[in-house]
């Protein structure tokens, strides 16, 4: 189970509970910037987390800067026997090592 709300034009949170404040705590992801949310139950925490999504967006237009970050590219740092067996890997399925990453990594987000 994927602790993630789900708001309006795909914006995605991850959602997890704090008990030193007994609050459930919303974080959106894949933002230029920060924006998280708190409430105590998922019906209040959903309304808050509109109003915080509407604010960072309204921020950012303001600024006009893109909401969401530039994706793409990232270093990825294996330990050399897994790097072989990635690559060997991807050799026999006739990928590169970057198609075939590409590959796993989609399978296990379910994208």
């Amino acid at each position: 189970m994927m602790n993630v709300m789900e708001f309006d034009d795909g914006y995605k949170a991850t959602i997890a509970y704090d008990p030193e404040i007994e609050m459930f705590r919303g974080e959106f992801f894949g933002l230029n910037g920060g924006a998280d949310f708190y409430a105590k139950d998922p019906a209040s925490l959903r309304h808050e987390g509109e109003i915080s999504l509407r604010v960072f967006l309204e921020a950012c237009a303001e600024k006009d800067i893109p909401p969401r970050k530039p994706g793409g590219k990232f270093a990825l740092r294996l330990d050399p026997e897994l790097y072989a067996q990635a690559g060997l890997a991807a050799k026999a399925q006739g990928l590169s090592l970057n198609q075939w990453i590409t590959q796993v990594v989609s399978a296990a987000a379910n994208y």
